[in-house]
């Protein structure tokens, strides 16, 4: 992954935050420059194993939130390694975090994987096959 920060994924504007009609599906019309680009900052940050299984463990959790505390001891990694990724995941606009004395608690972002996934999902036809 290159050094260049990923962009914040806007919840509620351009990028997938709006509408269907306004901005449709990737089956359904082409991408312009620039939401290919955010998306794709947001698909980077997603490309990663360990932020993978990091985002995961944090949509997943019951509640809703977990601590940074409980998600280390799952990697093979450092805790800064760790936060390192956290970190861009938070900066692909895809979790929040929230300091409670010496810990960190990660939540996932409402709406945002339901979207992403939304962008993603093709329009099925009558017989139940890919349109």
């Amino acid at each position: 992954m290159s050094k260049q920060e990923l962009g914040v994924l806007e919840v509620t504007g351009a990028v997938i935050g709006q509408d269907a009609a306004c901005c449709p599906g990737l089956a359904t019309a082409p991408l312009d420059d620039e939401r290919a680009a955010e998306l794709a900052k947001v698909f980077k940050a997603l490309g990663d194993p360990v932020r993978l299984r990091l985002l995961s463990m944090i949509a997943s959790r019951e509640g809703g939130e977990v601590c940074v505390c409980e998600m280390t001891p799952a990697f093979d990694l450092s805790q800064p390694t760790i936060s390192h990724h956290l970190k861009l995941l938070r900066q692909a606009g895809l979790i929040d975090c929230e300091r409670r004395g010496t810990w960190v608690y990660y939540r996932a972002l409402p709406g945002v994987l339901d979207r992403l996934a939304a962008f993603l999902t093709t329009a099925q036809t009558a017989e139940g096959t890919q349109a």
